[in-house]
């Protein structure tokens, strides 16, 4: 049996159409299984539909992204740090019922409220802190209440 040019170029080309008819099936399969689903009628309606879903959640990042910077700002400017001193400062009067509380945010700014009691009246001041400073000299007991502040905050 002699095969001639023409019966083996024929060959071939059936091979080849068989090959390509299998590849378009497997391709034709795994189309459909891509547009499978409720409500999607071909390839293009998934592509659009998953575009869209980007497109909203990229909203919806931008949105969140400049709440948190929202909230990151004012969490810095919030009350951070508390701390209080209590203590007796006349020595015939009893108990500790003076007290140095300081209320500062993360950059150390805030304020100290002191009160001094004594058994006709009580006194409360008040000095601001910057940067854990006060531009009004500080008593010792107010001091300690502004390191037990910076204390309170770096531990959380």
């Amino acid at each position: 049996m002699v095969l001639n040019a023409y019966t083996i170029i024929l060959l071939i080309i059936s091979l080849m159409l068989i090959s390509l008819a299998i590849h378009t099936t497997l391709l034709h399969k795994r189309v459909k299984a891509l547009t499978r689903g409720k409500d999607a009628k071909s390839l293009e309606d998934v592509i659009g539909s998953v575009i869209t879903d980007i497109q909203k959640l990229e909203t919806s990042f931008k949105h969140h992204t400049g709440q948190i910077k929202i909230l990151e700002d004012k969490a810095a400017r919030s009350i951070r740090g508390v701390g209080t001193v209590r203590f007796n400062p006349f020595k015939n009067a009893g108990g500790n019922q003076s007290f140095a509380t300081a209320f500062t945010n993360e950059h150390g700014d805030g304020v100290i409220v002191s009160t001094l009691y004594g058994r006709e009246r009580v006194s409360v001041f008040a000095k601001p802190i910057a940067s854990w400073k006060s531009e009004f000299e500080l008593t010792p007991e107010e001091s300690n209440a502004l390191d037990s502040a910076r204390d309170y905050q770096s531990q959380r």
